[in-house]
Order: C-alpha cells, then sequence, then structure tokens
C-alpha cells in the first residue's frame, strides 16, 4: 500500500518505516525539518515529505494519493502537538477521501485509565506527564468525532528491543496483571497488522505485554 507517517522520525516512527519497508509499503515520511535518525536511509519505496502537522496546509497536500495514513506524533513531557496535529490530519483526509487512519496513543487514555496502576495513574500521567496526557485524551476526541475508519492504538510505556509479536492486545478495562510496557518494534509491528484487518476499525485496543 502507499502510506504515509506522520512522526516518522520518533522512536516508533523509526520503526515504523522500517518495517513497513520490509512489507513492501510504499512509504512517504513526513518530517518537519532534518530527517534525524533516517538521515542517511535510503530506499527505493521511501519519499521524504517536509512541512510541519501544525500547518494545515502542508499537511492537506502531503496526504493526497495515499491509501492509508499513520499517526505517531510524539511531543515529549509538553503536549500540545498530538491533538492539533492529529486534527489536521483528520480534516486532511476527510478533504481527500482518504478512509483508514492508524494512530498511536497511550495506555491510559480514556477507559484504559483502568488498566494503570497507582503510579501511573496519579504519579506519571497525574503529575510527570500531565500535558502529554492531556493532550492523547484531546487527540483521541477528535479521531473519535471523525468518520474515518481509525483504529487508536493504545501501547504501555515503550522499551527498547525487537519485535516479537509477542503481546496482548484488545484487553477490557477490566484486564489486570499487565506489564504495562510494549518494544517500540512490537508498536510497530502493532500498527502495520491495522493494514490487514478490520477487526479494531473505531476500536481502541491496548497493546502490552
Amino acid at each position: 500500500m502507499k502510506i504515509i507517517i506522520f512522526g516518522a522520525t520518533g522512536t516508533v516512527g523509526k520503526q515504523l518505516v522500517v518495517q513497513a519497508l520490509g512489507m513492501d509499503h510504499r512509504v512517504t515520511a513526513f518530517i518537519r525539518g532534518a530527517k534525524g535518525p533516517l538521515v542517511e536511509f535510503e530506499h527505493d519505496n521511501l519519499h521524504f515529505i517536509e512541512g510541519d502537522v501544525l500547518d494545515p496546509k502542508s499537511v492537506h497536500n502531503a496526504i493526497e494519493g495515499h491509501e492509508a495514513v499513520f499517526c505517531v506524533l510524539g511531543a515529549g513531557k509538553k503536549g500540545g502537538v498530538r491533538a492539533p496535529g492529529t486534527r489536521n490530519i483528520i480534516d486532511a483526509m476527510e478533504k481527500h477521501r482518504i478512509r483508514r487512519f492508524i494512530c498511536q496513543s497511550t495506555l491510559g487514555a480514556g477507559d484504559s485509565r483502568d488498566n494503570l496502576n497507582f503510579i501511573w495513574k496519579h504519579i506519571m500521567f497525574g503529575w510527570l506527564l500531565k500535558e502529554a496526557y492531556k493532550d492523547h485524551q484531546l487527540q483521541e476526541k477528535y479521531v473519535k468525532a471523525s468518520n474515518l475508519d481509525w483504529t487508536l492504538v493504545r501501547p504501555g510505556a515503550f522499551t527498547d528491543g525487537p519485535a516479537t509479536g509477542n503481546f496482548k492486545h484488545g484487553f477490557p478495562p477490566t484486564e489486570k496483571g499487565l506489564k504495562l510496557k510494549v518494544s517500540r518494534a512490537d508498536v510497530a509491528l502493532f500498527l502495520l497488522q491495522q493494514l490487514e484487518s478490520d477487526k479494531y476499525i473505531q476500536k481502541t485496543p491496548g497493546l502490552s505485554y
């Protein structure tokens, strides 16, 4: 498929680019400027488009002609990029009549908050990552209000490590005993698996070991 990735130079984004190319997808990496970790990466099926996800015009121009859109935007602790950037992506997709949208959120958003332990609920998302958490909550609100064939993937805390495919997904908010972490490579793998399945269309699967 011809896909575009927003957040392609982030830690999950890089994994997404590499794995998508390995599956023979044609990949557009939307980047703000410097290619960062992708600067020396070349592939016949990889194309770069420079732009700012907070600029509706550049997002609109970049999205045209793609079959599916991935959003793995990051903004560190401060937030303020995921939600407005995602809103621009959704607007552009609706204008170009592109249906499939696969977006990475976070475990703890929405009803998955009940999956978290005390530390993640009250220390991490309640204090240290409060702004980032609010950003994800608003991001999910925009996605759910759209008419797209969306999937909101909610991974636990990111770790290093290979793609194993050995993770739990789609568990209920009552699920306990989760490790609340998953490798970036496995996050990318699960995101890409959604291209071949309609199981989680307009759903919010959690992802964790």
